[in-house]
């Protein structure tokens, strides 16, 4: 049995969508919840709409 002596390389590029509920909104991160854990993601992660900036 001949060992392989080049590493494996595993490339991931996936996108997921998740649905959670915004419980705010500062100026650079948004609040949301998922399940029952709150994260906080940067404003600038979205496309949003000017009238919010």
């Amino acid at each position: 049995m001949a060992a392989n002596s080049e590493p494996k390389k595993i490339d991931i590029n996936s996108t997921i969508s998740l649905k959670g509920i915004v419980k705010a909104i500062f100026n650079d991160t948004i609040h949301v919840q998922i399940g029952g854990k709150i994260i906080t993601l940067p404003k600038g992660d979205f496309l949003l709409d000017k009238s919010m900036s």
